[in-house]
């Protein structure tokens, strides 16, 4: 089922009914059961859930990023601009990325080139999409690295990854996304492998950015805390699904699935105390190497019934922008 959201909003990124498996010799992972969800222009959607549930997946399967030999995306449409990024060639599909949609990745160290200089990698992207001298490219980058408040951006364009703090590559890999101001920018946990402090202020570059550009942001992330700051909206997603959809404020104050409140009882909070011990969500995510009956949180929702164990539960809306994949979402939101 298609959520969709307010007329009058203008849709940029349109996903209907995902599909993607991998395969090995002789298994087949459902890494995404269909899942379908929007993206408005110029907002922050947030993508919550714990690992394994497809969020990074979802990602490379819209940039079309999955490797070849594993992976493939088996059924759904990607309409960007009305445009259904699957039914593109490759060469279309690489005038796309980095230029319309960019993606900031988990790992700065792993996505940069540790054989040439920072701003070099700046800059050829600059001359791909553009096709501006590399005079102007490089300009550019240097242009890009002060953007992201990296001191000395002259200098810091001649280094190489290596010779860079987490922090300042992840900048770096900030600032080359937006080198040509995309449409669309995904960022894929950003902030994982950094101490708290540079999370946070990778954070408020982001959203900063964001104001100032108006490029829509997709937030994967695990972590509630960066969905109150960031987004407008969120979809949760568990076991490779949409088990929850809504605005950061209805999520937050009426969560409609038993596992978004499960998620949200597991996030720390000082009011209880240093010595206390954070509630768990009890069993284990489900093989997604066999087709799944029923709900897919069943065997660990405190709530399921007979009919949860038995049919699969589709998105309904719980109130005007607001949807659960749950038999009793009613019932859990007067939890």
């Amino acid at each position: 089922m298609q959520i969709h959201q307010n007329v009058g909003n203008e849709v940029l990124l349109d996903v209907r009914d995902l599909e993607t498996h991998f395969f090995g010799e002789d298994s087949v992972t459902r890494a995404l059961g269909g899942i379908s969800f929007q993206v408005m222009k110029g907002e922050t959607l947030g993508v919550v859930g714990e690992s394994g549930c497809g969020k990074s997946v979802t990602a490379l399967s819209i940039l079309r990023l999955l490797p070849k030999l594993t992976a493939r995306t088996i059924g759904g449409e990607v309409r960007f601009h009305g445009r259904d990024l699957l039914d593109l060639s490759e060469r279309e599909m690489r005038k796309i990325r980095g230029d319309q949609i960019a993606m900031i990745f988990q790992d700065p160290m792993t996505s940069l080139n540790p054989v040439y200089t920072v701003g070099h990698q700046i800059a050829e992207a600059v001359q791909i999409h553009t096709g501006a001298s590399r005079a102007a490219a490089m300009a550019k980058a240097e242009e890009m690295l002060r953007l992201v408040r990296i001191a000395d951006p002259e200098r810091r364009a001649n280094n190489y990854p290596h010779e860079m703090s987490g922090g300042m590559r992840q900048r770096a890999m900030i600032a080359m996304a937006l080198a040509c101001s995309p449409e669309l920018l995904i960022a894929d946990e950003p902030t994982t492998a950094l101490d708290v402090t540079i999370q946070a202020q990778i954070l408020r570059l982001i959203v900063d950015l964001k104001e100032r550009t108006g490029t829509a942001v997709m937030f994967i992330t695990h972590d509630l805390g960066v969905v109150a700051e960031t987004c407008q909206r969120v979809i949760v997603m568990y076991a490779g699904r949409i088990v929850e959809q809504a605005t950061v404020t209805d999520l937050f104050a009426r969560p409609a699935h038993p596992y978004t409140q499960a998620l949200m009882r597991s996030v720390p909070d000082r009011r209880r105390g240093q010595q206390s011990r954070l509630p768990e969500i009890p069993g284990i995510v489900p093989s997604l190497r066999n087709p799944i009956v029923g709900c897919s949180f069943a065997p660990r929702c405190p709530f399921a019934i007979d009919i949860c164990r038995e049919k699969t539960p589709v998105l309904k809306y719980v109130g005007p922008a607001h949807a659960a994949a749950c038999w009793r979402a009613e019932e859990v939101m007067g939890v």
